[in-house]
This record gives C-alpha cells, structure tokens and sequence, in this order.
C-alpha cells in the first residue's frame, strides 16, 4: 500500500514534459526578436519580445508597450497572449514561450505574465535569456503556486 501511494505522490510532484522541437524553439524565439523591434519602449528604453506556440500550431507575438502611466505598461508576453485570446477565443493552450530582448540580458517573465500564461498554459515551457545565458523552464517552475478557477 505504501508502495502505491509513494508512486502516487511521485506522478503527482514530476511535472510533464512538454516537448518543443529545437526548430520550433529558434522559430519562436525568432518572431520574439523580430516582434522587440516594433515595443513602445520610451522610457526604459528596453524593448522586449515574446511569441507564444499554442496546442493548435498557431504563433502569435507580442512586444512590451509602455505607457507614462507606468502601471499601465504591458509587457510582451500578456500583449502575445491577449492577441491570441482575440484572434482564437478564451480556449487557447499555450504549449511554449519564447522571450527576447535588446539588450541580451536576462529576463524571465515578470510575475503576473507568468500567472497569465499558467492560466492558458499551466503545461507551457518558457525559453528566455537567463544569467548563464539561454533558458528554459516549465511555467510550474516560474510560478510553484499558479492557479486557475476552473
């Protein structure tokens, strides 16, 4: 009996794996890239990028728009997000992330980008610059206690 309940717990705590091609993963972090240039970035004048990978196959990209009402700044992730929840519906699965900036420094998404991409990818693998340089994570790893009201 404790033999099964161990296994239990351990099935529960591994995390899946979501597998996302190196092909895809350059193709991603490359919109990311390309989409930087077009941020609203003028004050930071730190531009940012990010394109999503949907459970479709759809991409959809983003970049941070910045406001001088600083809290009304949105970043590049919830931008890509919120642009696929507008051309797709609210049933989107995000399957990966892929982030990106001009300045090559580390930037992993803020928190309330990854409790936005838990909520449409509570499985999504997230690509991003991090100290030692490219990274990637599972959302669960960015955000341990993420939630969604379903």
């Amino acid at each position: 009996m404790a033999h099964n309940f161990a296994k239990t717990v351990r099935d529960f705590l591994v995390m899946p794996q979501i597998t996302v091609s190196d092909d895809m993963r350059e193709k991603l972090l490359q919109c990311a890239k390309n989409v930087m240039k077009n941020a609203h970035a003028p004050y930071s004048n730190f531009r940012v990028g990010a394109a999503i990978l949907t459970a479709s196959g759809d991409i959809f990209s983003g970049c941070n728009v910045e406001n001088a009402s600083y809290g009304m700044t949105n970043c590049a992730e919830r931008t890509a997000i919120f642009s696929a929840v507008a051309q797709l519906g609210p049933k989107i699965e995000i399957r990966a992330v892929a982030v990106a900036n001009d300045k090559g420094a580390p930037c992993a998404p803020c928190g309330a980008c990854r409790q936005v991409i838990y909520e449409f990818g509570p499985d999504a693998v997230i690509f991003f610059h991090g100290s030692n340089g490219p990274r990637h994570a599972h959302i669960t790893e960015l955000l341990p206690e993420g939630f969604r009201l379903q």
